[in-house]
């Protein structure tokens, strides 16, 4: 899902815009407004956007004001502004994305597909650069996962995954260094691509890289503590699979 941001004064275009998104691009959700400089800015920060519609005149500055005070600025950026020619002439110098107000459907439309097969190309980039390095090594255990966020895309080793685990809908990766990624994809998804690189899965919310197991408690079904000092447990029926799974891994 592609997220975006509308900054303008106007609720007319709030609600135009809505409405277009809705009926022509179900891909991107609008996922905060603002009607002024300062909201702006605190929305940008507080999402992350890959998409920020921006207004130029707004009651307590401009867009461009806007821009200036910005510390996150990885978005495809679209103005939103009437005619007015300075404003539109540097606009356009700098290639950037515009809708004119009153805003025609035609160009609205235009615009928003410009921006996003302009997001997706920069994605498909990774994602080929990420094949190659794996068809390169595809006969050893340093492949590359991409994980994609509302914020960011992430290439990740896999040998680098401890574990992960499931949040409804959501997958949230812990790696060695202590971070964690949080991706909108369901952990069997994952299960069925990491099963052949030392992944189990040992509950309905949790898979893990045997590589990094400590060790596994055998009270009830029993628990694994895994080496970020988490402590996993193991659903009854996953029991034997997982000492099979650990004793091929010990004795290969």
């Amino acid at each position: 899902m592609i997220t975006a941001v509308l900054i303008d004064d106007e609720e007319k275009t709030h609600k135009i815009v809505s409405q277009l998104i809705e009926a022509h691009f179900p891909n991107i959700q609008i996922v905060a407004n603002a009607k002024n400089v300062a909201e702006g800015i605190d929305i940008i920060h507080s999402h992350f956007p890959d998409i920020v519609f921006l207004d130029v005149n707004m009651p307590d500055g401009t867009g461009f004001d806007l821009l200036k005070k910005l510390k996150f600025n990885k978005f495809k950026l679209i103005f939103i502004t009437a005619h007015q020619e300075n404003a539109l002439q540097a606009i356009k110098f700098s290639a950037i994305d515009f809708i004119l107000k009153p805003i025609d459907i035609l160009d609205f439309i235009s615009a928003l597909n410009r921006t996003t097969e302009a997001l997706e190309k920069e994605y498909e980039q990774i994602k080929i650069k990420a094949f190659l390095s794996n068809f390169e090594n595809i006969t050893n255990q340093a492949q590359k996962l991409i994980l994609k966020t509302t914020e960011n895309i992430y290439v990740v080793n896999i040998q680098n995954i401890i574990r992960c685990k499931s949040e409804n809908n959501y997958t949230t990766f812990f790696l060695n260094d202590g971070k964690k990624i949080l991706i909108s994809k369901t952990l069997k998804e994952y299960e069925e691509l990491l099963q052949a690189y030392d992944f189990i899965r040992i509950h309905r919310s949790h898979l893990i890289n045997l590589n990094y197991i400590e060790r596994f408690e055998k009270r009830d079904s029993g628990f694994v503590y895994m080496k970020d000092n988490s402590k996993i447990p193991v659903s009854h029926r996953k029991r034997e699979i997982l000492l099979r799974n650990f004793g091929k891994l010990l004795n290969p």
